[in-house]
């Protein structure tokens, strides 16, 4: 079901727009209405950035702190202001009336029009005293020019060292040393429940500090690649963007980013970047000017209760895989299409969003063990690692594999000859029956199946014709259908049930 309620960046901008269906916390806004020039600076150093890390459990001590004062004075030093610079470009898309989010408003007029320099507001956090900074990419991207105020009343002018927009991550750099330094943790220790602070600089007004708790975690909220949020309803606003959010030690947990909203102001769902995943991140930017990460080479989706009593798995826990990518780290461990993958070095696997996170943070190259549910019995294996090619992901989730149910009743094959294949785009080493047709009203097309998918295989049996898949679907006893179907350039798995069928 989509959520219509607007996800707004915590950043707050100069001028104002409109504000989208998630808010980042910070001033991007007006930056991307402006189109600033792109202006990031890579930066590679000789070792790792010295961060200060404390992983030690919280303390569960249920009584309730009378003031967090000493808290907060320690680290609010460690959260600065960012303020962003764009240079006025000449160009009709700088004029609303002719962005097209605006000609609801404003109508078709094509203007040209001298822009003034744009700024826009954010927030940082201070990570190693030689002058390291973590903020958002959405803060920084596009900017020309980037300024840092400390809380004792320096200002800087910062490089940006280097952006991930997967994750929404950036790195910047200022020329000091001795700054304020916030000790980071183990944001993996960090449970539903706990007392969490957010700092930072909302609408521009100044350092401003909230509290609340940590509402849950693990959400994947405002469409990156890589999500993995802690959310909090401590207060978060346009302008806290990059900011901290920290437990009541007082340490980095997380670095506020976006907030749930339907008036682009604090409603209570704020979101952070956990520090953990934000640390990788950052050591991988100031070390080697980008990020590396691990490629496993699979097509992955999330159980359902029906897939999973199919490939004879307990519960919903483990991610399906439904393709493999030829000569992959997958297929060279021996992964195979129908596999449950529950476990990557020895850390269990909770769906098909988890393990992609997981994949990403091991080293390309590095071993480690797998475990996979074949046929309901378990096979560990080892796989060699490699890394995220650019222009390919590590394990793409298929969304039309939700709660797949349906029959074949309704669907109509054909076979793949030279002509369907140029005229479909389907490899020459696809082998199976055609979907040519399908009736809408069927529950085959609830399920997603769809005219120009290939039937692979019908209940774990092969199809290499039209006949194959009739034959495959007639006289059978079970009404619950398992398919593995080709389907946009890549393999997955449906259920179609026949019981649900009014």
């Amino acid at each position: 079901m989509m959520n219509n309620t607007p996800v707004t960046p915590a950043y707050t901008p100069k001028p104002a727009r409109r504000l989208p269906r998630f808010i980042l916390a910070g001033s991007i806004l007006a930056l991307s209405v402006c189109g600033l020039a792109e202006a990031v600076e890579n930066h590679v150093a000789a070792k790792k950035p010295a961060v200060i890390v404390d992983t030690r459990p919280l303390s569960s001590n249920l009584k309730a702190a009378t003031s967090f004062a000493p808290v907060i004075k320690r680290v609010s030093p460690s959260v600065v202001k960012v303020v962003i610079s764009g240079k006025a470009e000449n160009t009709g898309m700088q004029d609303p009336a002719n962005n097209p989010m605006f000609r609801h408003f404003f109508g078709q007029g094509q203007r040209q029009q001298q822009m003034p320099k744009q700024q826009g507001l954010g927030s940082g956090v201070i990570v190693t005293a030689d002058g390291y900074i973590l903020t958002n990419n959405h803060v920084v991207d596009h900017a020309s020019e980037v300024k840092v105020s400390l809380q004792d009343g320096r200002e800087f002018s910062a490089k940006v060292i280097g952006t991930d927009p997967k994750t929404d991550l950036a790195v910047i750099k200022i020329d000091a040393t001795g700054l304020p330094a916030i000790q980071m943790t183990d944001s993996e220790q960090v449970e539903v429940g706990d007392t969490v602070i957010a700092v930072g600089n909302p609408f521009g007004i100044g350092q401003t500090v909230t509290t609340g708790i940590v509402s849950a975690t693990g959400r994947s909220a405002i469409g990156l690649d890589y999500e993995d949020f802690i959310q909090t309803d401590a207060a978060i606003n346009p302008g806290n963007s990059g900011g901290a959010l920290v437990d009541a030690d007082g340490r980095l947990v997380g670095i506020n980013t976006a907030i749930l909203s339907r008036s682009g102001g604090n409603q209570g769902i704020g979101f952070a970047i956990p520090s953990t995943l934000a640390r990788d991140v950052m050591e991988s930017l100031i070390s080697d000017g980008k990020v590396t990460r691990g490629y496993l080479g699979v097509m992955i989706q999330d159980l359902n209760p029906t897939l999973a009593k199919k490939f004879n798995a307990t519960g919903k826990a483990g991610a399906l895989v439904g393709d493999v990518t030829a000569k992959s780290p997958a297929e060279k461990a021996g992964i195979e299409s129908g596999d449950v993958i529950t476990e990557l070095d020895g850390k269990p696997v909770s769906d098909s969003r988890h393990l992609k996170l997981q994949v990403a943070r091991v080293k390309p190259g590095q071993n480690v063990a797998v475990k996979v549910l074949r046929d309901g019995r378990e096979k560990s294996l080892t796989v060699s690692v490699g890394e995220l090619p650019n222009a390919e992901r590590l394990a793409k989730n298929d969304p039309s594999a939700k709660d797949d149910n349906g029959t074949l009743n309704g669907v109509a094959v054909g076979e793949l000859d030279p002509q369907t294949r140029r005229q479909l785009n389907i490899p020459a080493d696809v082998k199976g029956a055609l979907i040519t047709d399908i009736d809408q009203e069927s529950a085959a097309a609830e399920a997603g199946l769809k005219a120009g998918d290939v039937i692979l295989e019908i209940n774990r049996e092969k199809v290499a014709s039209s006949a194959d898949a009739v034959r495959l679907t007639e006289h059978v006893t079970d009404k619950t259908t398992l398919l593995k179907v080709w389907s946009n350039g890549g393999q997955r798995f449906v259920v179609v049930d026949e019981n649900k069928v009014g």
